[in-house]
């Protein structure tokens, strides 16, 4: 009997269901479904701050954060939305604008202005302060090391284990944006360093790699003869124990190993760099973890998505229990 066809789930809900139906009322000018999702979220910050992140995204192009907020001007969750969403159309500015061209400092002002208003409506909630930490790097120079270091004081305080608040201190050191390949490892290395046992912060090593790569393919234009040899990118002796590094502090040291949907862009990172590093044993247990559920990046940066990942994922490969 033949096999059934592998097929990855692209959700980019990453499988949150009251999270898709938030997201289907914004389409419609509708508010009150994301009012009462954040409700019900709570001070949860992972799920919070996915469903935060892919709500601003939605009401970037509308006016629906907007509309919440001027039916009730003084909800901290509305107001966290807004700046969310902020950042994200200034983000939508620069990237429209093209890599280094800069955009009206006004633009990122709004944005700024509107997060620190959230984070004064909604003083225990790291969310505006990530969305600070973003914006931070459409700055043409950055900014101070002192601001953004005030920045980073007030997330850590609010939620020092933060994978996405994280990430956005490693893109401002990234060589693409206000630092260097070195920075941008030294933190990542650092923060998955100090980490508890189970916490996701040491993918943070794996999110470098791609960023990396990333900075190599804008460099040489995408250019496939230009990228011949950048293959040990991805499995020389540093980047396989930086797999197996990451595989025994996240996964194997977690005492729980249900996927939420805010870690699963965080797991397809650590599965493409456990694939890339020709690590089966790891690559075919997570893929039992990840199931069909599937992102886009980073394997977007290495080749077609769904090819990628249907090669990769063989019946047949070892398994190590997880």
């Amino acid at each position: 009997m033949a096999r059934e066809r592998f097929t990855p789930d692209f959700d980019p809900d990453c499988g949150d269901a009251p999270l898709t139906s938030a997201r289907q009322d914004i389409v419609i000018g509708r508010w009150q479904g994301l009012r009462e999702l954040l409700r019900a979220t709570g001070a949860d910050w992972v799920p919070r701050g996915h469903r935060m992140r892919l709500l601003a995204l939605a009401c970037a192009n509308t006016s629906t954060a907007e509309s919440w907020l001027a039916a009730e001007p003084h909800s901290p969750d509305a107001l966290v939305l807004r700046a969310a969403t902020e950042t994200a159309r200034a983000f939508y500015v620069a990237i429209a604008a093209g890599r280094g061209v800069p955009i009206h400092q006004n633009r990122i002002d709004t944005a700024v202005m509107a997060c620190l208003r959230a984070a004064k409506a909604h003083p225990e909630d790291p969310t505006p302060w990530i969305s600070l930490i973003a914006v931070a790097r459409l700055y043409p120079t950055g900014v101070r090391q002192q601001e953004l270091g005030r920045w980073w004081d007030e997330l850590y305080m609010r939620d020092p284990y933060s994978v996405e608040g994280h990430l956005q201190v490693l893109h401002y050191y990234s060589a693409r944006w206000h630092g260097t390949h070195g920075m941008m490892y030294d933190f990542a290395r650092d923060a998955a360093g100090v980490a508890p046992p189970g916490s996701a912060l040491p993918v943070l090593v794996q999110f470098a790699r791609v960023e990396e790569y990333r900075y190599l393919l804008d460099g040489t234009k995408g250019q496939q003869n230009a990228l011949v040899g950048t293959g040990q990118h991805w499995n020389h002796d540093g980047a396989v124990n930086d797999v197996q590094r990451t595989w025994r502090r996240w996964i194997e040291e977690r005492a729980d190993t249900t996927i939420e949907p805010g870690e699963v862009q965080h797991l397809n990172y650590l599965t493409h760099a456990a694939c890339y590093a020709e690590v089966p044993d790891i690559a075919a247990a997570l893929f039992r973890l990840l199931g069909t559920r599937a992102t886009r990046t980073p394997w977007s940066y290495t080749g077609d998505p769904e090819k990628q990942i249907v090669k990769w994922q063989r019946p047949e490969a070892p398994r190590v229990s997880p």
